[in-house]
């Protein structure tokens, strides 16, 4: 009987045995599997934040380059008339100051002259109205000008004429200044006020923006001197005008430090730079 009994319970020890070998192993799958399936999740999750990363990097860089060719297709579609002061030859005939008025000036009166250059301000004039068309062509802008050479006879007033029937948005009139007195220098910009009795007193506060942004620029980008914006409402070629104008004085060439700089090709292309650069700052570019 004791032989029998011991050998009975052998027998279940070694069942026993099996059965925690087969549990243990069922225990080591199961923690197994866990281990991947974690490890599949971590790396699906890293992925995903990877993905969702590079997606939002090019959300970004779509939304800049969406907004970049949004602001050139809107410069394209604005319109910019230059008009280069006088030319070769003065037109001393008369013509209203503005529509309606009894008061007259002479149609293109002959300009000024570099005191060290001899450039005439007529040739000057061209010359820089040139460099800026092509500067805001590659802006993106259309540009139309009153003239595109100096052998021509255009009055004042054909001329405001000529940029509102163009139907350009702002009018950008170039100059440059002389006076008596050799030592004074420096860049103004004339614009109409609101008294101003022509139609043009419509334009007078966008006009007014465009001085001011285009003086603060044009210093900026060339360190000339200011001498402010500055009203006046006795310009034929700005009182027949209907769309925002003004004219820019770019400094005197009756100084010779300033006549030489203003003629210097190096100087020129920052006082485009400037003009280009207050453009876009009055359209909000």
């Amino acid at each position: 009987m004791y032989n029998y009994l011991r050998n009975l319970w052998k027998g279940d020890q070694d069942i026993m045995r099996e059965r925690i070998i087969i549990g243990i192993a069922c225990l080591m799958l199961v923690f197994s599997g866990c281990l991947h399936v974690k490890g599949a999740e971590i790396s699906s999750t890293n992925t995903t934040e990877k993905t969702t990363e590079k997606t939002t990097e090019d959300t970004i860089v779509t939304a800049k380059s969406e907004t970049k060719d949004d602001a050139e297709k809107t410069k394209k579609k604005k319109k910019i008339y230059i008009d280069p002061g006088h030319q070769s030859r003065a037109n001393g005939g008369q013509e209203p100051v503005g529509p309606g008025s009894s008061a007259t000036k002479a149609k293109v009166s002959g300009g000024c002259c570099g005191v060290s250059t001899k450039i005439p301000e007529y040739k000057f004039t061209l010359k820089l109205g040139k460099k800026l068309k092509k500067a805001l062509e590659k802006e993106g802008y259309e540009v139309v000008m009153s003239r595109t050479k100096n052998n021509v006879n255009i009055s004042n007033v054909e001329r405001a004429k000529k940029g509102n029937k163009s139907g350009a948005d702002i009018c950008i009139r170039i100059h440059s200044d002389s006076i008596d007195d050799s030592s004074v220098r420096g860049v103004s910009v004339l614009y109409p006020s609101t008294s101003n009795p022509y139609p043009i007193k419509k334009q007078a506060k966008k006009s007014k923006k465009l001085a001011k942004t285009l003086l603060k620029e044009y210093c900026k980008a060339t360190g000339i001197k200011s001498r402010g914006i500055i009203v006046r409402n006795d310009l034929s070629g700005t009182n027949w005008s209907t769309i925002p104008t003004v004219l820019i004085e770019c400094g005197f060439f009756s100084n010779p430090t300033e006549d030489k700089l203003l003629n210097d090709p190096e100087m020129q292309k920052k006082m485009v730079k400037g003009m280009v650069s207050g453009i876009n700052k009055y359209f909000g570019y």
